[in-house]
């Protein structure tokens, strides 16, 4: 794990993930199903207590914007659900990694409302839970192989990493007030 810095409870308000390092069992894998079923309806309500006015403002000196915030989620999360369909269907498949910094600059971010992703955002979760909802166990096993970060993640854990994933940025918009 890299060493902590100075602005670490700014960039990572939630801590870092923890990944399990064995199988988990039904009941310790539904806390996180829960987290990506409940994750679009409180990214929702964090952006409308927070108001557009200051959604349009970092969350920390040299962040993201809230805007790009939730914009980078609704770009983020169906490259996540399509490494889980990639690895039920092909044999640890490597996925293809993106230039998150570059997507965030990309015009469509600062004049696309942002009920267009919160909306993506909704019916993907649907999608993506009701898929892992069907997962047997051995499915749960199931790899792809990162090329960015050079590992190989089950399904499993990258469950626990997607779930802390839509938290962590929850926590940078809760900077925002």
């Amino acid at each position: 794990m890299p060493s902590p810095t100075p602005d670490d409870h700014l960039r990572f308000p939630i801590g870092r993930p923890q990944l399990p390092t064995a199988p988990l069992t039904p009941a310790e894998r539904a806390p996180y199903l829960q987290q990506l079923a409940e994750f679009p309806a409180l990214l929702r309500a964090a952006a409308e207590r927070i108001g557009a006015e200051r959604l349009e403002q970092p969350y920390r000196p040299g962040g993201w914007t809230g805007r790009q915030v939730i914009h980078h989620l609704a770009d983020t999360h169906p490259n996540l659900y399509s490494r889980f369909r990639l690895a039920l269907t092909e044999d640890n498949p490597t996925v293809r990694p993106f230039d998150e910094q570059a997507w965030a600059a990309l015009p469509d971010v600062a004049v696309t409302p942002l009920a267009v992703s919160l909306e993506l955002l909704a019916s993907l979760h649907v999608r993506w839970v009701t898929l892992l909802e069907q997962l047997s166990e051995a499915q749960w096993q199931r790899t792809f192989y990162h090329p960015r970060y050079q590992t190989t993640s089950t399904l499993e854990q990258a469950l626990v990493q997607y779930a802390w994933h839509g938290r962590h940025h929850l926590g940078h918009l809760a900077l925002l007030g």
